[in-house]
């Protein structure tokens, strides 16, 4: 199902020490509302139609609950959102107002709650998407991105980079991107900043998940697919701040270098991918940008992301 905007355009920043910081801008991926979720969104919700009725789970500030309620009721479906609670920044408090007016919304407080809510509703025939879309079906999304920064670089629109950082919460995006560079043999390392707790965003997970989408893959071409090693991959603990949706006590002193090129950064994640990327030693980094800020400048009102089906 044709979600986004592909490709999405690299910029660039230069930091205060002569450092090169590259931009991927999955931020504007999309109408009404963009970020990386709607990569794993056009297979999760192919098929979709009106009349359907979709069932996720996700934290009271999820991103990826959101656009699945977006864009599953742009296609007709009903969707219901079993969450469970979490330190609410101000992103979080919008994402959770806006997804008030667009899903059926259950607060279980507490994950366990939220998954149980959300089985009963799949055995009564809902389609289940998972949280934060990290499923093989899902993480094909993220192999694509991989791809098409590949085919950027070859086409001369940016600089190959050293390492490209980016949030590490369900594990799907770093599982993809970096499946998706062994595809195109680069030898790009991908940092997953940790933004959950290490029982959730850790190697073992990032790297099954990597393993299942390359069989996947297997299955449906015939042919054989690279293995994600655990050297392609590191996970950045030092910005976590303690929980998640928790704020850095400080934000990235080069932030102010991003307000020309019109990003936005929530407190989740893209503020601690940045920072994590912002205050290493590489000359060439990219910072996925997975957040869409115009959430965060009002750009997006209720009225215009559920009008099509009100």
């Amino acid at each position: 199902m044709a979600l986004g905007s592909f490709p999405t355009p690299v910029q660039r920043i230069t930091l205060d020490d002569g450092r090169v910081l590259l931009l991927k801008r999955d931020d504007r991926s999309g109408e009404p509302l963009g970020g990386n979720k709607l990569r794993a969104l056009e297979f999760l919700l192919g098929g979709v139609r009106a009349g359907d009725h979709v069932v996720t789970v996700g934290a009271r500030g999820s991103t990826h609950a959101l656009a699945t309620a977006v864009h599953a009721r742009q296609l007709g479906a009903r969707v219901t959102v079993a969450r469970w609670n979490q330190v609410m920044n101000p992103a979080a408090r919008i994402v959770d107002a806006k997804l008030r007016a667009v899903a059926d919304i259950v607060d279980a407080r507490v994950v366990i709650g939220a998954y149980a809510v959300a089985f009963a509703r799949r055995m009564l025939g809902a389609r289940w998407l998972p949280a934060g879309g990290a499923c093989p079906l899902g993480v094909l999304g993220h192999v694509n991105a991989g791809l098409e920064l590949s085919g950027q670089i070859e086409r001369g629109e940016c600089e190959l980079p050293e390492v490209v950082f980016v949030p590490l919460g369900t594990a799907g995006t770093a599982a993809g991107l970096a499946l998706g560079f062994r595809l195109a043999g680069l030898g790009i390392h991908v940092v997953g900043v940790r933004v959950v707790p290490r029982i959730v965003a850790n190697h073992r997970r990032l790297l099954r998940l990597a393993d299942s989408t390359a069989a996947l893959i297997e299955h449906h071409t015939g042919r054989r697919a690279p293995r994600v090693q655990r050297g392609d991959v590191s996970i950045a603990h030092g910005f976590y701040a303690g929980a998640y949706g928790r704020p850095l006590a400080q934000p990235p002193l080069a932030e102010e270098l991003l307000a020309p090129l019109g990003v936005r950064l929530d407190d989740t994640y893209s503020r601690k991918a940045f920072g994590a990327a912002a205050s290493g030693r590489h000359h060439r980094a990219l910072v996925w940008l997975t957040f869409d800020g115009r959430l965060l400048q009002n750009e997006i009102s209720n009225a215009s992301i559920s009008a099509e089906h009100s």
